[in-house]
């Protein structure tokens, strides 16, 4: 199916999201969609599925206009899209999520469905068990699960939102084999990413956009730094970290085991210092997240003591922690760190030491203005949470933190951010370090552990099976200790 989007605007109310955007894409291509965080990539392709309608605009699909009121028509119409986060119904099984949305009559021949979804899984290699529990699956394999759920129903576009974001390396070329298949068979993908190298390996031509515009095209491959000075106006230049002298004990855990049984194999004795950052580095659900939680008072170690700043902190609960200026951001920007359908002004409300029973609104006003302007969030003091880009989500998460800090605890903090949004996230952590705060930080990105760590701690199966010194290791070497594998030997680690 050849698509032309052509002049499409919307609005937020004063948010220009889509700014008279026009693209086409040709049949059987892979069509990279390029732009920093909030340049609008994802109203334009919600607009495209039919998530959102257009303010005005065609959408015009083997030369004829057609209109979208809902996701329903956009698929009956051969358009499907895949979300960031998969829209996969954990309760239910693999099987019960493939034929959501089937069109037909009210029975489903569940053994011709589950025929269906066993022929498409071997067709493009992946291994889906039609009962597994969605819950059970990886996000990885929730794509995958999604995306034949959309092939089924007849999608020949394809949209697929920073596919990337929380998925492994290996998922990650299994996904891109597979897009390369599609596209061979005449579907027509769009790749909506921030990150330039995935879109440099996979598609043919890329469009960038920002603030709502699109601002160049290019037929692949063309130099990186073209495609950021389209992204940026400029080249971006990441900026390594200082070196700063270290200072007293910040936080230190003696012999920590916890209640579930993660870390119960090997205790864990760690101490960091003023000014320390410390990087943490496993597969999803080694016992990273445990690990930060029992750091801040969220969990409770079955065994072992934990003091920060020399006081002892076990057995206390997260608002001490929180008095003693530890604080955790988490991985879930909206889902734990901020509140969906609260505002700016109000978040900084809620995050403000001032326990009055009445609120000066005024006064909260002018202080989001000022932190919206200081941190460049894109988006004003009455933006809600969930209206704002993953990018600037994190900007008011890092705007809340209070000024003296002691221990800062994150969860993936640059995680689907662009290239100058990440630097940006990193400029303020550093700035934090300089001051004596002691970071700890977990991350998939290998690259980011070496650049920004003085030390990294290697979970595997639920325990730290390495401290590594980032000055004098590599991603290999990280990359071995991930795999639960010990530099030179050939055999799992126990």
């Amino acid at each position: 199916m050849s698509l032309e989007l052509r002049d499409i605007h919307k609005h937020f109310g004063p948010v220009r999201a889509n700014d008279g955007i026009s693209i086409t894409v040709e049949t059987g291509t892979l069509h990279g969609l390029l732009g920093e965080n909030g340049a609008g990539k994802s109203t334009l392709m919600k607009v495209l599925s039919g998530f959102h309608s257009a303010d005005s605009g065609e959408i015009i699909l083997d030369g004829k206009t057609i209109k979208l009121a809902s996701p329903v028509d956009a698929i009956a119409a051969g358009i499907g899209m895949l979300h960031q986060d998969p829209l996969v119904f954990l309760p239910f099984s693999v099987i019960d999520n493939f034929v959501l949305g089937s069109p037909g009559e009210r029975r489903l021949d569940r053994a011709a469905a589950t025929r269906e979804l066993n022929e498409l899984s071997e067709r493009y290699g992946f291994n889906l068990d039609p009962e597994t529990p969605a819950r059970l699956l990886t996000v990885g394999e929730r794509q995958q699960l999604e995306i034949l759920r959309l092939l089924w129903l007849g999608a020949r576009v394809l949209i697929l939102d920073e596919p990337t974001t929380g998925i492994s390396a290996d998922q990650r070329a299994k996904l891109f084999v597979t897009l390369k298949a599609l596209a061979k068979e005449g579907m027509s993908v769009i790749f909506v990413s921030h990150k330039l190298e995935e879109v440099a390996d996979l598609c043919e031509r890329v469009t960038v956009m920002t603030r709502g515009k699109v601002v160049g095209e290019a037929e692949l491959p063309v130099p990186p730094e073209q495609l950021v000075e389209m992204m940026f106006g400029q080249a971006i230049e990441i900026r390594d970290r200082d070196q700063v002298s270290l200072g007293s004990s910040h936080l230190a855990l003696d012999s920590i085991r916890t209640a579930t049984g993660l870390l119960s194999e090997e205790p864990i004795s760690l101490e960091v210092q003023a000014g320390e950052v410390i990087g943490i580095a496993g597969m999803e659900g080694s016992g990273q997240d445990t690990f930060l939680r029992i750091c801040c008072g969220m969990r409770a170690p079955k065994e072992g003591r934990v003091a920060v700043g020399g006081q002892d902190m076990t057995g206390k609960h997260y608002r001490d922690y929180l008095a003693a200026d530890v604080k955790y951001l988490p991985a879930g920007r909206l889902e734990e760190g901020l509140i969906e359908g609260l505002t700016i002004t109000e978040h900084f409300v809620l995050a403000g030491e001032d326990r009055s029973f009445f609120v000066d609104w005024g006064a909260a006003r002018k202080r989001a203005v000022e932190q919206v302007e200081h941190y460049t969030i894109k988006g004003t003091e009455a933006s809600t949470a969930e209206s704002l880009s993953g990018g600037n989500q994190q900007r008011v998460l890092l705007a809340m933190l209070p000024a003296e800090l002691t221990v800062l605890l994150m969860e993936h903090p640059t995680r689907g951010l662009d290239i100058e949004s990440a630097d940006w996230v990193w400029e303020q952590l550093l700035a934090r370090r300089e001051q004596g705060t002691s970071i700890l930080f977990a991350s998939a990105d290998l690259d980011e552990l070496l650049r920004y760590s003085d030390r990294i701690l290697v979970f595997f199966s639920g325990r730290v099976i390495g401290e590594l010194d980032a000055s004098a290791t590599n991603v290999d070497e990280i990359g071995l200790l991930i795999g639960g594998r010990r530099s030179g030997t050939e055999g799992v680690a126990s």
